[in-house]
């Protein structure tokens, strides 16, 4: 069932479209959702289905979408973790969300990289245009070949075979997180969800 709503989508995302226009349909229309952090939606399994029902997400929901939209088109994926702090100094950050990420323990971007014309190609479609403003690396225009650019400053690079793979992955990181960090993260991230509503003009 909730596999249904996927292939729907992707249908009207693509009516039309060769490979390569779909490809980068797809890219857009994922891109374009609100960044927000919802943890409900990092189910391997129903996040798909359930980032396009909420019509925002995360990297991780994004991505496990984004991968599963390239699968049914045909074109491989691999799921693949950056390690990185959330302090990056090229965020605009308010000074008080500053000091926020400046104590969010190492966080775990997903991206995916996508096999295109017979090499392993990084498409990252964490960030929606508004964000721009604030500093974020946003993949404004991306011609379904080339590498786009990663929505984070990588300290270290981890593959991932599937979506269950990383999801097993991340579960074990952050699971032995300690109690400071678990709070220090769910501090920068409830500001951060804030913050950006803010920088789109979103009420609430």
């Amino acid at each position: 069932m909730s596999g249904d709503i996927v292939v729907e989508t992707l249908g009207e995302w693509t009516e039309g479209l060769g490979p390569e226009e779909s490809r980068i349909a797809v890219f857009e229309r994922i891109r374009d959702m609100p960044y927000e952090i919802i943890a409900e939606l990092k189910d391997p399994y129903e996040g798909p289905a359930s980032t396009i029902k909420a019509g925002r997400g995360s990297c991780t929901p994004k991505h496990f979408l984004l991968g599963a939209m390239f699968e049914i088109l045909d074109t491989s994926v691999k799921y693949v973790t950056y390690v990185f702090y959330w302090d990056d100094p090229d965020i605009d950050y308010p000074e008080d969300l500053r000091q926020l990420a400046r104590r969010a323990p190492l966080e775990y971007h997903l991206a995916i990289k996508a096999h295109i014309e017979r090499r392993w190609v990084l498409v990252d479609a964490t960030w929606d245009p508004p964000l721009k403003r604030a500093g974020y690396p946003v993949n404004e225009s991306w011609d379904g070949m080339s590498d786009t650019k990663n929505a984070v400053k990588p300290l270290e690079e981890i593959v991932h075979a599937s979506a269950v793979e990383r999801d097993d992955y991340t579960s074990r990181i952050k699971g032995a997180f300690m109690e400071e960090e678990k709070a220090a993260l769910d501090a920068f991230v409830s500001a951060l969800n804030s913050w950006c509503r803010l920088l789109r003009g979103e009420q609430g």
